[in-house]
């Protein structure tokens, strides 16, 4: 595609790097490019510093403007802009094409794509796939998607037609794969749990049809590798056929026997689905074992982040639903012990989920409970029913990482456990869940 001299209008810029590669890639590409963002130049200026170098850039920072969704050649959109947003109704009652990152480079670059979704999970399945494909001695195996700091629209500058690229994929994203109808030809479907309610206005249906953007179109030459949990919620949701093979992966018996470097029984699972797409995708069996050996897990996903004075610091930031923060929780805290070990860092803004089986799950599980300020807090201590609760200490509220750390630092003595593991969204205290992790590494590297 010629980029040269098109009118594009980004909406949406952000601060974690995505945004900031289809910027650079766009404008030196030479495109005409307005970038459109609710937040302001204060909180962009990580990103804005980035872009300072090219002219042709005009952005309009917060707020949009209807007229920047007229008069254009193509309206490129970020992961999560509302399902009814007036300015990409009034692109396409304008007749202009209405684009995704993940998307339009699926479908401009010929590459393979091997797609990963699921509402937890598909970031461990992604990177441990990803390790597994490069020690095959694959050369042409590239990483994009809902990956940190990545963008995956300037692949196209490196990728060549049939190279393979491993995309981690949100239902955002999946969004616009459905607009495109098309999908992987190798999917792997995690699981599905309630998340994101908020956005989807508390219908899980909405939710469903966007990740089954990630097998709907597919062929019968294709692969779906897919949990038991999530093909019981397929059956549920999908009432059509699936075209393509279908691998059910069980629980984690398939790695009996196998070395294993993370943590919890969740995430053998996850080890499992990428064990499985590795066998799809041709790899040997002896690569594989070896890279799932030596695998130490995503960042921020029950990180282990370092032991001082005999205290465990365990990062599990990404945790952002109640039953993710519960699995690392009963990790950490078997049935068989009697004595709470663990200083939970929890908490945050809501994203329209139930917290009643997390708020049962702390409970002899819990040595000392801090959590940060926010409407998911305020439902955690009401389905507790108060503050004096769950530990000798009941609970402390906070609004800054200093703060909950310096109480955790109070309680915690030697052969304890200080895990983050906020089972909520991040706004509101920290700009993003990744924020929020590093703030705590940092914080624990600062231990003296």
């Amino acid at each position: 595609m010629d980029w040269k001299g098109k009118k594009i209008t980004m909406m949406g810029l952000g601060v974690l790097g995505r945004g900031v590669g289809v910027a650079e890639f766009l404008a030196g590409e030479g495109a005409d490019l307005v970038i459109t963002d609710l937040k302001n130049e204060a909180e962009l200026k990580s990103s804005l510093e980035r872009l300072r170098g090219y002219k042709n850039i005009k952005y309009i920072l917060g707020r949009h403007r209807i007229s920047d969704f007229r008069n254009r050649d193509l309206v490129i959109k970020a992961a999560g802009v509302p399902l009814d947003s007036i300015y990409i109704q009034e692109a396409r009652k304008n007749k202009i094409q209405v684009e995704m990152d993940a998307s339009l480079f699926a479908k401009l670059s010929g590459a393979r794509i091997v797609g990963v979704t699921g509402t937890k999970g598909k970031s461990t399945v992604t990177h441990l796939l990803d390790e597994i494909l490069r020690k095959s001695g694959n050369k042409r195996v590239f990483l994009g998607g809902n990956v940190k700091g990545l963008a995956t629209l300037p692949l196209l500058k490196k990728v060549k037609k049939g190279d393979l690229v491993l995309m981690e994929l949100d239902s955002w994203q999946l969004q616009g794969f459905g607009e495109a109808k098309i999908s992987p030809f190798v999917s792997v479907f995690t699981n599905f749990l309630d998340d994101h309610l908020n956005y989807y206005k508390g219908d899980r249906k909405k939710y469903f049809n966007d990740k089954a953007n990630i097998f709907r179109y597919q062929s019968k030459d294709d692969y779906l590798i897919i949990s038991r949990q999530a093909s019981v919620e397929v059956k549920k949701y999908f009432k059509w056929r699936i075209k393509s093979k279908v691998l059910a992966v069980g629980d984690s018996g398939l790695l009996n026997g196998w070395k294993t470097r993370i943590l919890g029984e969740h995430n053998l699972r996850n080890l499992a689905l990428a064990v499985a797409a590795a066998r799809v995708l041709g790899v040997r069996e002896g690569v594989i074992k070896k890279a799932v050996g030596e695998f130490k897990g995503a960042p921020g996903r029950l990180e282990f982040v370092g032991k001082i004075k005999g205290v465990d610091y365990y990062n599990d930031t990404t945790a952002t639903m109640p039953e993710a923060a519960l699995a690392a929780l009963k990790f950490f805290t078997p049935a068989r012990t009697n004595k709470p070990r663990v200083i939970l860092i929890a908490g945050g803004a809501d994203k329209l989920l139930d917290y009643g089986d997390f708020a049962k799950g702390l409970k002899g599980r819990v040595k000392e409970l801090i959590l940060f300020k926010g409407a998911a807090t305020d439902k955690i201590v009401e389905k507790l029913g108060g503050m004096k609760f769950v530990c000798e200490g009941g609970a402390e509220v906070v609004d800054n990482m200093k703060d909950a750390m310096r109480l955790a630092r109070g309680f915690a003595k030697k052969g304890d456990i200080v895990l983050l593991s906020p089972g909520a969204a991040s706004f509101g205290v920290f700009k993003n869940e990744f924020e929020r992790g590093e703030q705590f590494c940092d914080a624990v590297r600062g231990i003296k």
